[in-house]
């Protein structure tokens, strides 16, 4: 049981749209914050300032919003440990890197770009393993460990630029307990020293994170699996930085799989199979290109959240449909599982299907009726109540609503080819126009009593049921989509229904 006082954050980079990865490490962040009645935060790690992209921190905000992923602290709604984006914390991690050159745990590199370029390909040429700044090579660099007191002072003073490196300790074992894998040992020889200070003035993650759960009182530290690898290097630096006792605690969530399980789900898997991987639509403010996003294509957004929660963690029941408060009552962090989850984007159909079929009619017509406002289309809620009840039933997508009841407010202009092709053969203009006969003389149109005519009149001419409802259809509809033709007849009426048959018999023959 965890007693102590839980404060999660969630820490985005503003580099670029959401993935559905990044939401749903938002969303363990969330659940296990309000399991425990903690307080959960979002900071915004903008230290890469050659990756920034301006749109993208509104982007994230909008995105967990719709979401209903709420925060308790951040650069919205603020708090006491503002603030809360990175950019405006630079003075703060200036001055406790210090702390570490103080200590030697870490070292001022004048390296440049140029010339780790010319080592990297040196090694590749002489066939030797890929370069390393490591411990075996920082006494060959230039380096304030290579370098004299006086000639490192000189090339500060003289605008050098420099980087600061953390100083990874030789023949070392780091081990921890990562609470979704258990215990993780990894030996220092396999860790580089990554740099900590750019020579922009900017702390790298590394840095900026710890020094800032550290500050933020962060209890847990809850995210994706691509952190694993640089665990041991935060844990030294709590070390480093005397601040151990109040280390969080650690959880590497699994990765979201492609389809086919083969790697890890990415933006290009999307487009090549058609399905978003990003909650909302984005437009890249640079080339213009826009990305589909599951609020724009017609997905409920707990819908959404229902079908993220379980790629990843198991509640260890056969329950699949949970609201969030039910998902918050039921999470725990030792059911997320250690290997990745294949993304199924018709089980995220099936999500949002479900969601659709638990609303009221009443609800459905609300969502139906904004549809038909923007194609300038006016129905009583009456009429729009009878549509709803015939085609809610069908929609997997909010879209679908109006794909499936368009013909309900408006004529088809146009007959689809394929249908036309199979359904409309010489003899059905004579057999449409026998039949508009008979159905003119109706007293009581009623899809019971079209149905007795229907029945009566195909008998009475010898025809089977196809030929004469199939090329109907086509000519109420459009196409061969819809509920019962019989069902559609009767809400459209009588005078309607006559009209199509008449204006479609004028242009099919």
């Amino acid at each position: 049981m965890i007693s102590e006082t839980v404060r999660v954050r969630f820490a985005p980079s503003p580099t670029g749209p959401l993935h559905l990865g990044g939401v749903r490490t938002a969303l363990y962040n969330y659940l296990f914050a309000r399991k425990y009645h903690g307080t959960f935060i979002l900071r915004i790690e903008d230290t890469d300032q050659q990756r920034f992209v301006r749109s993208a921190e509104e982007y994230i905000i909008e995105s967990l919003g719709w979401c209903g992923i709420h925060f308790d602290e951040g650069v919205v709604s603020g708090g006491p440990f503002a603030p809360y984006r990175q950019s405006d914390r630079s003075m703060i991690y200036k001055e406790i890197i210090g702390r570490l050159l103080e200590t030697g745990h870490a070292y001022y590199a004048f390296d440049s770009v140029g010339e780790l370029e010319e080592i990297r390909n040196r090694y590749q040429v002489a066939g030797a393993e890929q370069f390393q700044y490591n411990y075996k090579t920082r006494q060959e660099m230039k380096n304030s460990l290579t370098l004299s007191q006086q000639e490192v002072a000189d090339r500060i003073s003289t605008g050098n630029p420099y980087v600061i490196r953390i100083r990874i300790p030789e023949n070392e074992v780091i081990v921890f307990n990562d609470l979704i894998r258990g215990k993780v040992s990894v030996h220092t020889s396999n860790l580089d020293d990554k740099v900590l200070f750019k020579s922009d003035g900017l702390p790298t993650y590394h840095l900026a994170n710890v020094v800032d759960d550290h500050l933020m009182k962060i209890t847990h530290v809850i995210r994706g699996e691509e952190w694993l690898p640089s665990a041991p290097l935060h844990l030294l630096l709590y070390r480093f930085f005397d601040w151990e006792k109040t280390m969080p605690q650690f959880a590497h969530l699994p990765l979201i799989l492609k389809p086919d399980g083969k790697g890890k789900l990415s933006k290009r898997d999307g487009d090549r199979l058609g399905f978003p991987v990003f909650p909302l639509q984005w437009t890249d403010p640079v080339s213009g290109e826009v990305s589909h996003g599951y609020r724009e294509d017609g997905y409920l957004p707990e819908a959404f959240i229902n079908m993220l929660a379980l790629l990843g963690w198991n509640p260890g029941t056969e329950k699949e449909l949970f609201s969030m408060n039910e998902l918050i009552d039921a999470f725990s962090i030792e059911r997320v599982g250690k290997h990745g989850s294949k993304f199924d984007p018709e089980k995220a159909k099936w999500f949002n299907h479900q969601y659709l079929s638990h609303k009221t009619d009443d609800e459905l017509m609300e969502i139906l009726k904004s549809q038909l406002s923007r194609h300038l289309i006016t129905a009583s809620d009456e009429y729009v109540l009878r549509v709803i009840g015939l085609t809610k039933d069908r929609a997997n997508l909010i879209g679908d609503l109006w794909d499936n009841s368009w013909f309900f407010f408006q004529s088809p202009q146009a007959y689809d080819e394929r249908s036309r092709a199979k359904n409309w053969q010489s003899p059905s203009g004579e057999i449409i126009r026998n039949f508009a006969a008979d159905v003119s003389e109706m007293k009581d149109f009623t899809k019971d009593t079209l149905h007795e005519v229907a029945s009566h009149f195909v008998t009475l001419h010898n025809i089977k049921m196809g030929q004469l409802m199939n090329p109907l259809r086509l000519l109420i509809v459009g196409s061969n989509q819809g509920p019962g033709m019989m069902e559609i007849a009767e809400v459209l009426g009588k005078k309607e229904f006559l009209q199509r048959i008449e204006v479609g018999l004028s242009i099919l023959g």
